[in-house]
C-alpha cells in the first residue's frame, strides 16, 4: 500500500454549498504536495418513472457551464434533513411537481474522488401523483418526459453530459 498523510488543511474559501481547502500533503517519497479539496454536505437525487414506464428530467441553467442541462431532478442534503430519502422526495416535488407512492434506493455516487468528498444518493421514484412545482427563488426549471431508450441515446450523442444523471440512468437500465 502506498501512503500518503494529509499533515494540514487550510479554509480557503467559505461558500454557501461548498468549502473549498488547500492541504498539504506527504507523498510516499517524503516530499510534500499542495492539493485542493472541496467539502460538500451531499445531496440526493432521483429518478422519477410515470405510470407510463417515461422519466421525468429538469431542464435548468447551469452556472458552470453558462447553458440549460437535461438531469435528474436532485439537490443538498438541508439542515434537519433524516435521510437522503427525504431529501429525494423534496427535490422530487419541489422540480417536477410531482410526489412519490414509493421511492427505492438505487445508487451510491461519488462525484468527483480527486477533490471533493461530495455524495449523491440516488432513488427511484414510482406512482407519481401530481402537486405543484414549490422552486427556490432562483431556480427556474421545465419539466421534460422521454422514454429510456430516449434518454440513452441522448447519453451517447452528448446532449446529456451530467456524471450523476447518466451513472444513475444506466444504473436504472440495468435494473429495470
Amino acid at each position: 500500500m502506498i501512503n500518503f498523510k494529509r499533515l494540514k488543511r487550510e479554509l480557503v474559501h467559505r461558500g454557501s454549498i461548498i468549502d473549498f481547502y488547500t492541504d498539504t500533503i506527504q507523498l510516499p517519497d517524503g516530499r510534500t504536495a499542495k492539493w485542493d479539496h472541496v467539502t460538500h454536505n451531499g445531496a440526493a437525487a432521483v429518478v422519477p418513472v410515470n405510470d407510463d414506464n417515461n422519466i421525468l428530467l429538469v431542464r435548468q441553467y447551469r452556472n458552470s457551464l453558462d447553458r440549460a442541462t437535461l438531469e435528474i431532478p436532485a439537490g443538498g442534503i438541508n439542515p434537519g434533513d433524516t435521510s437522503t430519502m427525504i431529501c429525494a422526495a423534496r427535490e422530487l416535488e419541489e422540480e417536477t411537481g410531482f410526489t412519490a407512492g414509493s421511492m427505492e434506493f438505487l445508487i451510491r455516487l461519488k462525484t468527483a474522488v480527486a477533490f471533493t468528498n461530495e455524495n449523491i444518493d440516488v432513488y427511484v421514484a414510482r406512482n407519481l401523483t401530481r402537486t405543484h412545482q414549490n422552486l427556490d427563488p432562483d431556480e427556474f426549471i421545465e419539466i421534460e418526459e422521454f422514454r429510456l431508450k430516449d434518454i440513452i441515446q441522448m447519453i451517447y450523442e452528448g446532449q446529456i453530459e451530467d456524471a450523476k444523471t447518466i451513472s444513475s440512468i444506466f444504473a436504472y437500465a440495468y435494473n429495470a
